[in-house]
């Protein structure tokens, strides 16, 4: 058993780490003021224009497209690659993602046509188009089951009708995925199907954007006899829930990233204070209680890197069903998150509440991915009905 790195990937993650401190954390101020004061606008926390710049700093370095398979135009790494560099990014707050966003690209090579590589999955993988998944209603958003947005299929056209809400993105996509009822009656057994449809398609209208929590923008969408070609259908009709849920997998291996990098960097930001911070006297650094936060923190994220770098070489190798570990992530990673950010602040004391630290930005952030992607308690389900249905405990390995 080898658990080291690839060279590759460690050379990769050295200089994505430079990037990140000598690009991103010099935004962080700005970042936080505008996050601090945009009120009910839906004013992008990262300005365009230093968005713009980031972009074309990654694109010299080779960043763009590691996880896009060559034959799509991009560089092959697979899973892993993009987990460590994804790690790396997010030790920064600043909400900067390399192209293309990993869980559409995989439900796009998994169901675009020929002609559909064409127009959306190639100009997607080279980074030129946008994407976003248009899944969730006020009425359906754990339960995918739940959706109720109908797609009727009159006169050789597809005519969508409902409304969709907390999608990210919005403006800023290209084009969107969206999923839509055509058979109520067989539900996600053939019952539903993606559509692939163009920013400012007539019949689709983003209607408001929704602040929440912290830095995330959400906007609600309404489709009124929005009427498709057939050629917009994504992948086969009826059966949309299988690459979908896989998609799902993929976005919980890239939060569990996310949160081993804030992590890391909160780790770092304890360690620095309890060096040089005296209270009554005595250094942070030898008191027991803050000797154990940053122990258990420490352990706590070794752990769930391995979980993760396990479940990505996973899927680079084809290894089968992948719901039990992306439901563990799910879980450990969020969970150990909200306790590495609540030590940091009793750390930092007063200062770690703050908005002169990303403490307490980060914080807010970590109670968005104990929602977003399925909350806690649907994964905790999902996983032992699935370990009680083996009648026997889980084996990472395969033995049993």
């Amino acid at each position: 058993m080898d658990f080291t790195l690839p060279e590759e990937y460690m050379q990769l993650k050295k200089m994505v780490r430079k990037f990140t401190e000598k690009e991103l954390f010099p935004l962080e101020n700005m970042v936080i003021e505008r996050e601090a004061s945009r009120g009910f606008t839906d004013l992008s926390v990262l300005p365009p224009e230093e968005e713009l710049k980031l972009m074309e700093k990654t694109k010299e370095l080779g960043l763009w497209g590691l996880d896009v398979p060559e034959e799509f135009g991009g560089q092959g790494l697979g899973a892993l690659a993009k987990i460590v560099v994804s790690e790396e990014l997010r030790r920064s707050i600043v909400p900067f993602f390399l192209p293309p966003d990993s869980p559409n690209l995989d439900f796009m090579i998994a169901c675009c046509t020929e002609e559909q590589h064409e127009k959306y999955l190639f100009p997607y993988a080279k980074g030129e188009k946008r994407s976003a998944l248009a899944m969730t209603e006020p009425g359906a958003g754990s339960d995918a089951a739940g959706i109720q947005m109908r797609a009727d299929l009159k006169n050789g056209k597809w005519v969508l009708n409902g409304s969709k809400s907390f999608i990210s993105f919005g403006p800023k996509a290209d084009f969107f995925i969206v999923l839509a009822v055509n058979d109520k009656e067989k539900g996600k057994k053939g019952g539903f199907t993606a559509f692939l449809v163009d920013k400012g398609h007539p019949g689709m209208q983003i209607t408001r954007n929704v602040n929440t929590i912290g830095e995330m923008l959400a906007y609600e969408m309404v489709f009124e006899d929005c009427e498709l070609d057939p050629s917009q259908v994504l992948g086969e009709v009826g059966q949309a829930f299988i690459p979908l849920s896989n998609r799902f997998g993929v976005r919980r291996l890239e939060i569990a990233a996310w949160c081993c990098g804030y992590a890391d960097r909160l780790i770092g930001l304890m360690i620095e204070q309890a060096n040089l911070r005296k209270t009554f006297g005595k250094l942070l650094a030898d008191r027991q209680a803050v000797q154990w936060w940053i122990a258990d923190s420490t352990t706590e994220l070794h752990a769930c890197r391995l979980m993760l770098y396990n479940a990505a070489w996973k899927m680079d190798e084809g290894l089968g069903d992948l719901r039990k570990e992306t439901s563990m992530l799910k879980i450990y990673a969020t969970e150990m998150l909200s306790k590495v950010a609540d030590r940091a602040i009793q750390v930092h004391g007063g200062m770690g509440l703050t908005k002169e630290m990303p403490i307490e930005y980060i914080y807010r952030l970590v109670r968005i991915f104990r929602i977003v992607e399925g909350p806690t308690e649907i994964h905790r389900w999902l996983l032992a009905r699935e370990v009680l249905k083996d009648q026997k405990p889980y084996d990472n390995f395969g033995v049993f």
